[in-house]
């Protein structure tokens, strides 16, 4: 019985720990963006992709957002 008890707890705190990953994970890939200054300076162009959202093309910050 206290074996079941431990084998719960482990399970739910590896859950727990792969949900959080995830989520900094997901956070700071959608925190990777550059200004349209940053991105001229750095010497891309500021471009439409397919979506009609604003990106870096070319230069150091190549396929960054622009926000």
């Amino acid at each position: 019985m206290r074996i079941r008890r431990i084998l719960a707890a482990v399970i739910a705190t590896a859950a727990l720990t792969g949900i959080g990953v995830t989520s900094t994970t997901t956070a700071q890939a959608a925190a990777r963006g550059v200004s349209s200054s940053t991105c001229k300076n750095g010497g891309g162009t500021v471009t439409f992709d397919d979506h009609s959202r604003r990106v870096c093309e070319g230069g150091t910050y190549d396929g960054y957002a622009i926000g």
